[in-house]
């Protein structure tokens, strides 16, 4: 067969059939469901009369539209009417069909990207989707991840397979150290500056190094999960011995009996071979990857925190200054402008790229001792998911937050998005540990600057961006 990589094992481990028209039938392992993309399915095999193929390798949980107050009302503490009824049809959808659910009175309830591999769902070597774009996040487990659409829910509902086109392979190597306080996030968006939104467009990426293999689960978790704004759709990361520390004792990790064979096989397979060849390579000295912030409408409008807003004259033609002229009038920035000192209304610490454990220790080790600036009107702490929020509170951080001045919240996407009561109103301006930061994506008219929960805790000190070393 000659020498793969990591994603040529994975692919080829699954192959169900290739097809005529060029594609393969990939078989999947296991299945995320939330309440949004959920409902057409399952509405489509009660109309065809099937049944899921595998119940045992699904796994649903509301996390979208979920408010993250009021939640012992239930359903009832749900405002919105789409959402209350989304939540409730996959709730019943998943009692008709015997879907495993994580409902909103279940402490192991949250965002679907954070529940996976906590609860050991999310294992090495395994295919996973989601019918969300940023289930690339599964692939710090050296799993096959990746976000599909409502049809193809369907489809893997029914059958546990996946009809889809291979990928190109696209090394990035980051070696080095990072600095004090640079984190993963920091570096995703480093990444995403310098080959741009579309750079892994039609690509898997493997992260490699010696500065990812030194990377937390976490932080692995966070740098994949970003891929997808890279262009990439799938993000990976070898296994070693960091991966099979986390994974050991999840309640659906491998039984005893069955875990001496399962660690023999993921550390004989699940890494590129030495020779094998990538399509396209890149590597990145960690020394240069400063802390990072968004000015613009697309995560590849990223500058350090000590930078500038770009002037139309660098753009490299002219539909990229068309974009950046769109994105300053819309972010209402100027070319030129300095990043640091910029005011803020909201801080959001959350979503599924920054709201484990790990971000909240950082965020609240930030805090420790302040007080949240009075020009922020909100700052909002979720965790992304009620295990989580249960850890944090045994370690004491809620308290941290809240004499800091910061709303400690119930889990669920929030104000990563705006498909819950957590929104922006038009003009306000929010540091976000979120992903994205496109128009409209935290409420209609809202202006997102996305950074890290270090750098998010710094700058709701501060009233203003900030570079946390000069807090």
């Amino acid at each position: 067969m000659g020498a793969q990589t990591l994603y040529d094992k994975l692919w080829d481990r699954h192959r169900v059939e290739d097809l005529p028209d060029g594609s393969t039938l990939l078989y999947i392992d296991r299945h995320l469901l939330h309440e949004v993309t959920s409902p057409q399915a399952f509405s489509n095999l009660r109309l065809a009369g099937r049944k899921p193929w595998r119940v045992d390798t699904s796994l649903a949980t509301p996390d979208h539209n979920v408010p993250t107050l009021g939640r012992e009302q239930g359903l009832g503490g749900v405002s919105d009417r789409i959402a209350r009824q989304q939540i409730a049809v996959l709730e019943s959808n998943s009692r008709e069909f015997g879907i495993p659910l994580f409902a909103l009175d279940d402490m192991r309830q949250g965002i679907v990207h954070v529940v996976g591999p906590e609860q050991g769902l999310t294992l090495p070597g395994m295919t996973l989707v989601c019918g969300d774009s940023h289930t690339a996040t599964h692939g710090a487990f050296a799993a096959l991840a990746h976000g599909i659409g409502s049809s193809e829910v369907e489809h893997v509902l029914a059958t546990q397979t996946l009809r889809s086109r291979k990928l190109k392979n696209y090394r990035i190597r980051v070696e080095g150290t990072l600095t004090t306080g640079v984190t993963a996030k920091d570096l995703a968006l480093y990444i995403i500056g310098q080959i741009g939104s579309a750079g892994g467009s039609g690509h898997a990426i493997e992260f490699c190094g010696s500065v990812i293999e030194a990377l937390s689960m976490e932080a692995r978790m966070t740098l994949c999960n970003m891929s997808i704004e890279a262009g990439a759709r799938v993000g990976l990361i070898a296994y070693d011995q960091i991966t099979e520390r986390y994974v050991r004792g999840r309640p659906l990790a491998p039984t005893p009996e069955h875990w001496d064979a399962a660690i023999t096989y993921w550390r004989e397979t699940l890494h590129s071979d030495a020779d094998a060849r990538f399509d396209q390579e890149l590597t990145i000295q960690a020394e240069k990857v400063r802390p990072q912030v968004t000015w613009g409408t697309s995560p590849e409008m990223v500058m350090p925190i000590n930078g500038h807003v770009p002037t139309l004259d660098m753009a490299r033609d002219a539909l990229q200054r068309q974009d950046w002229e769109r994105a300053l009038a819309y972010m209402d920035l100027r070319p030129g402008q300095a990043l640091a000192g910029v005011p803020l209304d909201r801080i959001f610490i959350g979503s599924c790229t920054n709201a484990r454990i790990e971000d909240l220790r950082a965020a609240a080790e930030a805090l420790r001792g302040r007080r949240v600036h009075e020009r922020i009107r909100q700052a909002l702490v979720v965790p992304g998911s009620g295990l989580v929020r249960l850890q944090a509170e045994r370690e004491g951080l809620d308290r941290i937050f809240k004499a800091a001045g910061f709303e400690w919240r119930a889990p669920g996407c929030s104000m990563c998005l705006g498909m819950n009561a957590d929104r922006l109103s038009p003009g306000e301006r929010c540091a976000a540990t979120s992903n994205r930061n496109f128009e409209g994506r935290q409420g209609k008219g809202g202006r997102t600057h996305l950074l890290s929960p270090t750098m998010a805790a710094a700058a709701a000190v501060a009233g203003e961006l900030i570079d946390f070393r000069n807090l």
